[in-house]
C-alpha cells in the first residue's frame, strides 16, 4: 500500500494569527497535499445490532457537545474515561484540555456533558509537567500524555493528582521529528481501546512511517511494536479500534476519508476509503472511546463526538 503526499513547516506565518502570536511559536503547524488512497477492498456492510470487537464499518456525522470560547482552544483534547476508576470520577465526567499556549498544564473537569455544555467545571487540576501536543488520553483513572519537548511519557493519576509513572517511549520522534500532516508537534499519539494502551509514533529507524507499540497502563513499558507502511506525516490524525489502526486523510476536507487501517492480530494493512467528516475544517485531535463505541475529536473549537459501527472482520489483508 503506498499514501504518497508532502508535508513542509508552514513558514512566515501571518503577524496577525492570533494563536500563533500568543503560543509566540510555542505550536507547530504543517501544511501537506495528501493523496487520497483508493480501497482495495470495500469492507462489507455489518449488523448494526452487531456488539462485539470487530472491524469499523462506518463513522457517523459529528455531534457538537460544545464550542470553545478563546484562541487557547483551538485545538485541545476532550476526553470521558472508559473504565473511570475511584470514587471522585466516573464514566459521565468530561475531561477537557485547551493545548494553545507556551505551558499547557491546566485539565478541567465537568460532572457531565450538560455541565461542559453550560462551559461550568466542577474542578481544575494542574499537571506537574508541561503537557505536548493533543495525543493525550483517558484510561482507568489515569491521563497518559506527552511532556513537553521530550519523547517522556507521563501517567497523572486523576485521584491522587500526582505524577504515577514517567518512561522514554525509546527512539520515538518528538517536537516536530514525525507530526501528523496538521502538525501540532503531533509526534506521539496516546490512544486506549478494549485492549489497553498504545502509542502511535515514529522513529528514524521507520524512516517516519507509523510504529504502534502496546503500552503497560501501569509502567508504560513497551511490550510489543509493530511497523506500518504507512508515513505519519501524509495523514491527519490516527486512532485504535479493537487492536486496529485507522488514519484519517485529511484535517481540513469537509468530506475525507478514512483512509488505512492496521491490524496488529496480523502484522497486515491495507488501503480504505470510508467516509469521514471535518464539519468545521480543522480537526486536531481524534480519540476512540470503547465504552461508549463512539469517537471524541476537536475540530476547530468544537468537541464533538462521532457514533460508529463495527461488524466481523474481513478476512482480506494485504
Amino acid at each position: 500500500m503506498s499514501c504518497r503526499g508532502g508535508a513542509k513547516q508552514r513558514e512566515n506565518r501571518p503577524a496577525s494569527d492570533p494563536a500563533y502570536d500568543l503560543g509566540n511559536g510555542a505550536y507547530q503547524e504543517m501544511k501537506a497535499e495528501v493523496t487520497e488512497v483508493p480501497a482495495s477492498q470495500l469492507i462489507p456492510e455489518g449488523s448494526p445490532n452487531f456488539t462485539g470487537c470487530g472491524e469499523l464499518q462506518s463513522v457517523g456525522d459529528p455531534v457538537l457537545h460544545k464550542k470553545a470560547d478563546s484562541i487557547t482552544g483551538k485545538y485541545g483534547v476532550w476526553l470521558q474515561d472508559p473504565e473511570p476508576q475511584g470514587p471522585n470520577y466516573n464514566n459521565k465526567t468530561v475531561w477537557r484540555i485547551d493545548t494553545v499556549g507556551k505551558d499547557v498544564r491546566q485539565v478541567f473537569a465537568y460532572e457531565d456533558m450538560d455541565q461542559l455544555s453550560q462551559g461550568f467545571p466542577m474542578k481544575v487540576l494542574v499537571l506537574p509537567e508541561p503537557m505536548e501536543s493533543t495525543g493525550a488520553t483517558m484510561y482507568r483513572g489515569s491521563l497518559y500524555y506527552q511532556r513537553k519537548h521530550s519523547r517522556s511519557l507521563i501517567r497523572y493519576d486523576l485521584t491522587s493528582e500526582r505524577l504515577a509513572s514517567r518512561l522514554e517511549l525509546p527512539h520515538a520522534g518528538f517536537h516536530g521529528q514525525h507530526p501528523y500532516s496538521w502538525g501540532g508537534y503531533t509526534d506521539i499519539d496516546l490512544a486506549a481501546d478494549e485492549q489497553g494502551l498504545w502509542a502511535i509514533y515514529s522513529t528514524n529507524k521507520a524512516k517516519g512511517a507509523i510504529v504502534i507499540s502496546k503500552l503497560d497502563p501501569e509502567s508504560l513499558e513497551v511490550k510489543r511494536s509493530w511497523e506500518t507502511n504507512i508515513r505519519k506525516n501524509t495523514v491527519a490524525n490516527a486512532f485504535i479500534v479493537c487492536g486496529r489502526l485507522y488514519t484519517v486523510g485529511s484535517y481540513t476536507a469537509p468530506n475525507t476519508t478514512i483512509n488505512y487501517v492496521f491490524d496488529t492480530a496480523t502484522g497486515m494493512g491495507r488501503a480504505l476509503s470510508m467516509p469521514f467528516k471535518n464539519k468545521f475544517r480543522y480537526n486536531s485531535m481524534v480519540d476512540y472511546n470503547h465504552a461508549q463505541r463512539k469517537l471524541f475529536a476537536w475540530d476547530n473549537f468544537h468537541m464533538v463526538t462521532y457514533d460508529i459501527r463495527l461488524g466481523k472482520a474481513s478476512n482480506s489483508s494485504s
